[in-house]
């Protein structure tokens, strides 16, 4: 069942979308793509710089606190190559993953902590945010019900693990109550990380004609965000479309509306973690001559030893 799981995770976010297409045709796809233009694109760069380095400046606080030194250089460059992936690659997690074992290689067990503790940290306060939103909107309150439930049902497996392993997991609750002594400067990075994300999905909304006021705008598109979590998407795809197709419908907006809103999303969000495809050929170029250097070294010691 393990070797299974990441192949229905897949196909579970291909099935939402071949859904999606299917009840709204290609229609809202076609419609997204010639929404965005040269000055979206601009934008998307920009905000995602912005983001990416309120984020990364997370994980250098989150890293910190546990005695581990991270440039924050260092941390924007590999918080770009983890978005990237994310952004290319099925379940959407798999560019944390990447940065995790990286870190880990460099400082430990405690690296790869800094790096789950920064993602745990960066969704409480959406969820916390989005929660007190989704109040004062019962109607997408009640549509999205099941979509709730499962991320409840989700999130609770997850603590029941965490508790029948709470021995393994004793360091991680050390270093927890470490990091939660600076709640106060990740909270402040998360909220700005936060409204940088909302930004974008507000410029995808409007190149995407949804004229509806912020007030009932940013409760669904902070729904979204929060779905994207579920690791059960294909680079960030699949969920996100079929959570706020359902969310405009419920508010009156139009369900086409909302998955053309959600596809201009997806398609600024890739451009805004191009920079992260830079950052890994890069490290690939640097890795190259690396490996050349050490060759030569090898040769005198195998003369030596055939003489």
């Amino acid at each position: 069942m393990t070797k299974l799981w990441p192949w229905l995770r897949l196909l579970a976010g291909l099935s939402i979308l071949a859904a999606l297409v299917w009840r709204h045709s290609t229609g809202a796809f076609v419609d997204a793509l010639h929404a965005v233009d040269g000055r979206a694109l601009c934008a998307a760069l920009l905000i995602g710089l912005l983001t990416t380095v309120l984020s990364a400046a997370r994980w250098r606080l989150v890293a910190g606190r546990l005695g581990v030194s991270l440039p924050l250089a260092d941390a924007v460059i590999d918080y770009y190559r983890a978005q990237f992936l994310n952004a290319v690659l099925p379940a959407g997690i798999l560019g944390d993953v990447h940065r995790a074992m990286n870190h880990g290689q460099r400082s430990g067990a405690r690296g790869v902590r800094a790096v789950f503790l920064e993602r745990v940290m960066g969704q409480v306060v959406p969820v916390v945010v989005g929660v007190a939103l989704l109040v004062t909107r019962p109607a997408v309150l009640s549509a999205l019900a099941p979509a709730l439930i499962t991320l409840a049902v989700v999130l609770g497996a997850l603590l029941i693990l965490a508790r029948w392993r709470r021995r393994a997991l004793t360091g991680t609750y050390t270093d927890v109550r470490a990091v939660l002594a600076a709640w106060p400067a990740i909270t402040a990075l998360s909220l700005t990380a936060l409204a940088g994300h909302l930004t974008l999905f507000v410029v995808a909304a409007r190149l995407a004609g949804a004229t509806a006021p912020l007030r009932d705008l940013l409760p669904l598109l902070l729904l979204a965000l929060l779905v994207m979590v579920l690791p059960v998407n294909v680079g960030g795809w699949g969920p996100r479309e079929a959570v706020l197709s359902i969310a405009f419908g419920a508010a009156g907006l139009g369900s086409a509306q909302g998955l053309t809103v959600s596809v201009v999303y997806g398609v600024l969000t890739f451009v805004a973690c191009l920079p992260g495809a830079a950052a890994l050929l890069l490290k690939r170029r640097e890795a190259v001559p690396e490996q050349l250097d050490e060759t030569p070294q090898r040769v005198p010691a195998l003369v030596g030893a055939s003489q």
